[in-house]
C-alpha cells in the first residue's frame, strides 16, 4: 500500500550554502515510508535530487530563484586531426531536470494542495499576497518557501505552510539579518548578525535564528495533520530533532 505521507522541503542550496542535508534528518528519511515529495525549489545538487528520487515514487518540483543546471558540459572538440573523440560523462550521474513550473497543484483526499517557491510572491511571505495566490490557484493548502523559516497558520479557511530550509541555509531575503548590539563572534558585522550564526538564547536556552526543518503531511479526507521536524540546538550546542504536530480541517478548525 502506498504511503499517504507527503514530504515538503526546499531551499536546500547544496553545495553553495550548505554541505548536505543533516545526518539526523537523513536517518529519518528512508525509502518506502513516503508516498510523494513536494520540493519548493533551489534543489541545486544532482546527488540530492537522486537521493530524493530514491525516497518516494513521486517527486514533484517547482522552480526556485537559484535553480541552475549542474550538468557537466561536453568536452571541447579535438584540436588535432587524430579523429579521437573524448568520452562523454554520463548525464544521469551529473545532472537532473531543472524545473520550469513556478507552481503546481496536487490533490490528496478532498484537499487541493498548491506549492510554489515564493519568490514570485510580492511582498515576500506577505499573508495577504499568499491568500491571493491561494485563491488564484483554487487550493485549500498553500506551501511556499524562499524565507528558510518554518511557518504554519490558517487564514480565511485556508492553510499556509512554509517548511523552511532542510539544510538551514540562509535565503538572503533580508530577514536573515538581526540586530544585536551585544553580539560578537562569527557572522558579526557592524552590529548585525546573520541569524544562522546567532546560536542559542543564553537566558531561555531556546534556538535563535535559522534551524534546518522540513514537514510531513498526512491527509485523511478533509483533515491534514502536519508534522514539523526541526534540528535544534540546546544551550550546550547539542543537536536534537524536535517534532511538533499541527492539524487543519477543511471548512473548520483542526
Amino acid at each position: 500500500m502506498t504511503s499517504r505521507l507527503v514530504l515538503v522541503l526546499g531551499d536546500l542550496f547544496i553545495p553553495d550554502r550548505a554541505i548536505d542535508i543533516p545526518a539526523k534528518f537523513k536517518k529519518l528519511l528512508t525509502p518506502n515510508k513516503i508516498g510523494q515529495i513536494l520540493c519548493l525549489g533551489n534543489l541545486t545538487s544532482p546527488s540530492v535530487y537522486h537521493f530524493l528520487r530514491g525516497l518516494a515514487p513521486d517527486l514533484q518540483l517547482v522552480k526556485g530563484d537559484f535553480d541552475i543546471p549542474l550538468s557537466i558540459p561536453p568536452p571541447p572538440p579535438p584540436t588535432n586531426n587524430s579523429g579521437y573523440d573524448a568520452p562523454q560523462s554520463p548525464a544521469s550521474a551529473s545532472s537532473y531536470p531543472i524545473p520550469t513550473a513556478l507552481s503546481k497543484v496536487v490533490t490528496h483526499g478532498s484537499l487541493r494542495i498548491g506549492f510554489t517557491h515564493g519568490h514570485t510572491i510580492i511582498p515576500p511571505a506577505d499573508p495577504d499576497s499568499l491568500l491571493i495566490a491561494a485563491r488564484q490557484m483554487d487550493v485549500d493548502v498553500l506551501c511556499w518557501g524562499g524565507t528558510s523559516r518554518f511557518e504554519a497558520y490558517e487564514l480565511e479557511g485556508k492553510f499556509f505552510v512554509n517548511p523552511g530550509s532542510a539544510t538551514g541555509a540562509a535565503s538572503w531575503t533580508g530577514d536573515d539579518l538581526d540586530y544585536d548590539p551585544e553580539a560578537s563572534g562569527e557572522g558579526q558585522k557592524d552590529g548585525k548578525v546573520r541569524q544562522e550564526f546567532a546560536g542559542v538564547d543564553g537566558d531561555t536556552g531556546e534556538q535563535k535564528g535559522l534551524c534546518p526543518s522540513f514537514v510531513l503531511m498526512d491527509v485523511q479526507g478533509d483533515v491534514l495533520v502536519l508534522y514539523v521536524y526541526q534540528l535544534r540546538k540546546d544551550a550546550e550546542g547539542k543537536e536534537a530533532v524536535a517534532v511538533e504536530k499541527v492539524s487543519f480541517r477543511k471548512g473548520g478548525s483542526g
